[in-house]
């Protein structure tokens, strides 16, 4: 049985990771990470380490940053999911600032550390709008 002083230690380390994941600090970040965690971004694009999470982002905005809401964790049979949300906020490379493009973060947390990441957002779907000159919101 899943005991609160477990829950809230990985709620910690996931706010831990995902502040160091926004600094970027991709090296910090990836000390709460398994060996082997699977971590993928919207569009099930694949990668193993922090440092991809801070290149892909970088081929996507200007800089972005997270505006978080909520971080709810809870026992899932042999582990512990945490489900984070809120809104992005930052810079298109064409230099347009954006703002409340919603997001949502899954982490598995296997013996204290991340074994997966999912990684969903509306960025995709504002830039196809973006593309066909329809309002983002």
């Amino acid at each position: 049985m899943t005991t609160e002083d477990e829950l809230q230690k990985v709620r910690e380390m996931v706010e831990q990771f995902l502040e160091r994941s926004m600094v970027p600090d991709p090296d910090g970040a990836a000390e709460f990470l398994a060996s082997g965690a699977e971590i993928y971004f919207t569009g099930k694009t694949s990668m193993s380490h922090p440092r991809e999470m801070a290149a892909y982002n970088a081929s996507r905005y200007n800089w972005v940053k997270k505006k978080f809401r909520t971080l709810d964790v809870a026992p899932a049979g042999d582990h512990i999911v945490a489900y984070g949300t809120g809104t992005l906020y930052g810079e298109w490379p064409d230099g347009t600032a954006f703002e409340g493009n919603r997001y949502v973060d899954r982490f598995e947390v296997r013996d204290g550390k991340i074994t997966r990441i999912d990684v969903l957002n509306d960025s995709a779907e504002r830039i196809l709008k973006r593309q066909a000159g329809q309002p983002e919101a």
